[in-house]
């Protein structure tokens, strides 16, 4: 192992589990180098089915520089339709050509417009809009440009199929960094703040606490706000793009009537609901996602293996729908790991039947025993937390689950140039494998 990059520990990512120096690169220099295919488990009738029962039309959409939440509404825009009738399994970036199923209530396959680079693909019509998560996993094709060393990419291969103890590359399943912001992660500290009800420090988490991967103007304008909580003034130097600052510290300056009064808790929570509900629960999936980071780093520091369990531990299985050759867990089918029972678990982890957990904490999250418990209890004490604690007013509370603590696939890699490909089940994030390969500034991925 080795120390991971100073911007991946502090979203709780403490190493790379391959000792060989990266081949670095850059992703995403064009769309293409970073194609990504949606493994689809969502059932449909046939095209020509009844509207009248079937009334969501399912079809497979290629994006060429969407976002896919920027996509839904400008198709709803063109459609003249509620962007609620627009749905989707699962979210892409817009550096990249994606393809993937949306649903959309009410409209025929003739009806979708022409946009400028996205092409439709009839699949059928349903009963129901398909929900996010209605996806067994994602394919990748991804190039990695002006790669330095290239060839090390053999080596990183072998030690990722060494760290799993089979023929497949295997990482932790970390939650990327993309899930906490690249240049300002802070949305994990912003959502420990929230669980912890300490409304001000999470606004000024979010409003303030400049980075200077930002541009000048909104490090200055974050760097005011912290020192000076004049609202009225702070407003005017925020930069219009930073269009949810702005609507939090706006109505900062309303209810303290332009300074009149100090902010208090009441304040700033209301300032914060502000911003959508989608967001606001972001902050509290990042603060679970940052405290797992850290459980698998603490299970890496101890040497426990990833790929079978050990007593205490807590397993999963697999999802018996899973399209060939992807290992799904599904996480609402779990197990406590036994003396009795160790051995014929470590089989089905062997066989890909079963995996290794770790908590996503919430409310119900009861703690795995023996080492990997001490793990669990471990980093929630570090953060002065308990599961309770994730009973949070309004619609921020979490119950909780259970995550798989690695990720297994076939990976093919060719080096000249340097090309890999791969698939994961949902929820696992592309980057967490590239990091490996790259070594580089979590920015670049």
């Amino acid at each position: 192992m080795r120390q991971a990059h100073p911007v991946e520990r502090e979203v709780g990512i403490e190493y790379y589990v391959t000792d060989s120096d990266g081949t670095g690169g850059r992703l995403r220099v064009e769309p293409e180098d970073f194609r990504v295919r949606e493994l689809e488990q969502f059932a449909s009738e046939p095209i020509d089915a009844s509207a009248e029962k079937y009334p969501h039309l399912l079809v497979r959409a290629t994006l060429r520089r969407w976002d896919t939440n920027d996509f839904a509404r400008e198709l709803s825009n063109r459609l003249g339709i509620s962007r609620e009738r627009v749905s989707w399994a699962g979210t892409k970036d817009k550096h990249a050509v994606t393809t993937q199923l949306f649903s959309i209530e009410g409209i025929t396959f003739e009806a979708l417009p022409e946009i400028s680079g996205v092409e439709f693909e009839p699949v059928g019509r349903t009963g129901r809009a398909i929900l996010f998560g209605d996806l067994a996993g994602n394919a990748f094709e991804i190039r990695v440009r002006d790669a330095d060393n290239p060839e090390r990419a053999t080596e990183i291969t072998a030690d990722l199929r060494a760290f799993g103890g089979g023929d497949r590359v295997t990482v932790p399943n970390f939650f990327g960094q993309q899930r906490f912001g690249s240049k300002r992660p802070v949305s994990h500290e912003i959502g420990l703040a929230m669980v912890r009800e300490q409304w001000d420090q999470a606004v000024m988490t979010y409003v303030g606490n400049a980075s200077e991967r930002e541009p000048e103007e909104t490090q200055q304008a974050r760097r005011f706000v912290e020192e000076t909580r004049e609202w009225g003034e702070a407003l005017d130097r925020m930069p219009e793009y930073l269009g949810y600052e702005r609507s939090i510290i706006h109505e900062l300056d309303r209810r303290t009537d332009g300074g009149a009064r100090t902010a208090e808790e009441a304040d700033f929570r209301a300032a914060l609901a502000e911003l959508p509900d989608n967001l606001t629960q972001l902050f509290v999936n990042a603060a679970q996602s940052y405290l797992f980071n850290q459980m698998l780093s603490k299970r890496l520091d101890r040497g426990l293996p990833f790929d079978e369990p050990v007593e205490g531990d807590v397993v999963c299985f697999a999802d018996s729908d899973a399209p060939s050759g992807l290992e799904l867990p599904d996480q609402d089918r779990t197990q406590r790991v036994t003396e009795s029972r160790l051995r014929s678990v470590r089989r089905h982890c062997e066989r890909g039947r079963a995996f290794v957990t770790a908590p996503l904490v919430g409310t119900e999250t009861e703690f795995a025993e023996g080492e990997p418990g001490e793990i669990e209890r471990e980093v929630l004490a570090d953060a002065e937390l308990e599961p309770g604690d994730f009973e949070i007013p309004d619609e921020y509370t979490s119950t909780g689950t259970r995550r798989a603590v690695l990720v297994r696939t076939t990976l093919d890699v060719e080096t000249d140039p340097l090309e890999l490909s791969f698939s994961l089940p949902r929820g696992s994030y592309a980057t967490v494998m590239l990091r490996e390969y790259l070594k580089t500034d979590p920015a670049n991925l």
